[in-house]
């Protein structure tokens, strides 16, 4: 039996895992951290990922602990003006055949987690931090920090923007700060006002800006995270403590609603940390070893599909395997089959930036008059799903 080994037991890591498992391969997670988790943020899930997380049997599970949001809204930053809305209810499960969900980042991963140890209670090991790994022909060890090791036929690397694994393959690639910095803050719903609170996925676009807010537990827990133009940065970390006073000095005059949901949030978690970008790579695979996930492709959230790429992956790559019994004629397949998709979120991702960021209201309202959102997502995004995409 194919063994494959896994650094970094994330959202990526852990989707890769159970679908592996789910397909007959086994499997070894490997986490440097003390115990599994998530940070206290929101996660979108699209039809995309989520007809992976049908395939896993998990949707009825995540429908239970987050939220099926109405729409996707956008909206002018001062007035609450919507320049545009995508229907995220009854048609969106219609056409797509599952919902959109948004749920807590921790929920998600949890639910993950539950699916793997189901499969296989051994499969993770905890306090295990990968430092090199040896490929040759016949498999590949992976070395960690307290001079241990394990052997098996496959790596992937899902250890995310700062990989190991990465830097193993493509070198240490250059980090473009964008510009931009992002808060986040989580908010109990029974703070607000019902008026105050979201039944949609809401981005508040402004001059230099831009604000996402929905959310993520059916008890109203709501989650917003601020994007921000800085000329410099000084953290890439999500754990990055900031002043709850700047992030209300940085959306001053913005809507009444988004100041309810900055004026409730707990004045000693407000986190921010920078936007880094880096640009698409056209191969990420050796002959027995892989990234996927952010170690791939690292992404803005500015289409909300960084997480979902990573799911993506995740399946994709388990059917690669299954389908070519070379190891390497598979990690080809699967690369060859994400290269360009995963681009095209990058890129667009990056342009949405720009969009969001106008300069005047006038610039805004005119940009999104003139883009299609609807369409096209659900032209090229939404309808993907990597169960049944054919690998060539």
């Amino acid at each position: 039996m194919t063994k494959i080994l896994i650094v970094g037991g994330g959202i990526g890591g852990m989707t890769a895992a159970a679908c592996l498992l789910h397909a007959g391969f086994e499997v070894a997670v490997f986490e440097q951290a003390a115990e599994l988790g998530e940070v206290g943020a929101g996660i979108q899930l699209s039809a995309n990922p989520m007809r992976v997380l049908h395939h896993l049997g998990l949707v009825e599970t995540l429908a239970r602990c987050g939220v099926r949001p109405t729409a996707y809204q956008f909206k002018m930053f001062d007035t609450g003006e919507v320049l545009q809305e995508i229907p995220l209810g009854e048609g969106y499960v219609e056409r797509h055949g599952v919902p959109y969900l948004s749920v807590h980042r921790a929920d998600l991963l949890d639910t993950l987690i539950a699916a793997v140890r189901a499969l296989n209670p051994d499969a993770v090991t905890l306090n295990a931090t990968a430092s090199s790994y040896v490929e040759d022909e016949s498999g590949v060890t992976l070395h960690f920090n307290d001079g241990g090791e394990a052997r098996g036929d496959v790596l992937i690397g899902a250890d995310g923007i700062k990989s190991m694994v990465r830097a193993k393959i493509l070198g240490e690639t250059a980090v473009h700060y964008t510009g931009d910095q992002s808060w986040r803050i989580l908010v109990p719903a029974e703070r607000l006002t019902p008026e105050q609170r979201p039944d949609t996925v809401n981005i508040c676009v402004g001059p230099g800006k831009h604000g996402v807010v929905y959310p993520i537990r059916p008890d109203g827990l709501i989650n917003m995270v601020g994007c921000v133009e800085y000329e410099t940065w000084d953290d890439e970390s999500w754990t990055a403590r900031r002043p709850w006073a700047e992030m209300k000095t940085d959306f001053a005059g913005w809507h009444e609603n988004i100041q309810a949901i900055i004026d409730n949030a707990d004045k000693d978690q407000c986190f921010r940390w920078a936007m880094n970008n880096r640009p698409p790579v056209d191969h990420w695979s050796t002959a027995r070893t892989t990234l996927l996930g952010d170690a791939a492709h690292p992404t803005l959230p500015y289409m909300a599909q960084g997480g979902g790429m990573a799911i993506e992956d995740g399946a994709v790559l388990a059917r690669a395997l299954q389908q070519e019994a070379d190891v390497g004629a598979a990690l080809d397949l699967y690369q060859r089959n994400r290269l360009d998709r995963t681009a095209r979120i990058v890129n667009e991702s990056s342009a949405n930036r720009n969009m969001f960021h106008l300069p005047s209201e006038a610039a805004l309202r005119q940009a999104f008059a003139q883009r299609d959102m609807n369409a096209e997502r659900t032209a090229w995004l939404f309808s993907y799903d990597p169960m049944t995409v054919e690998l060539r």
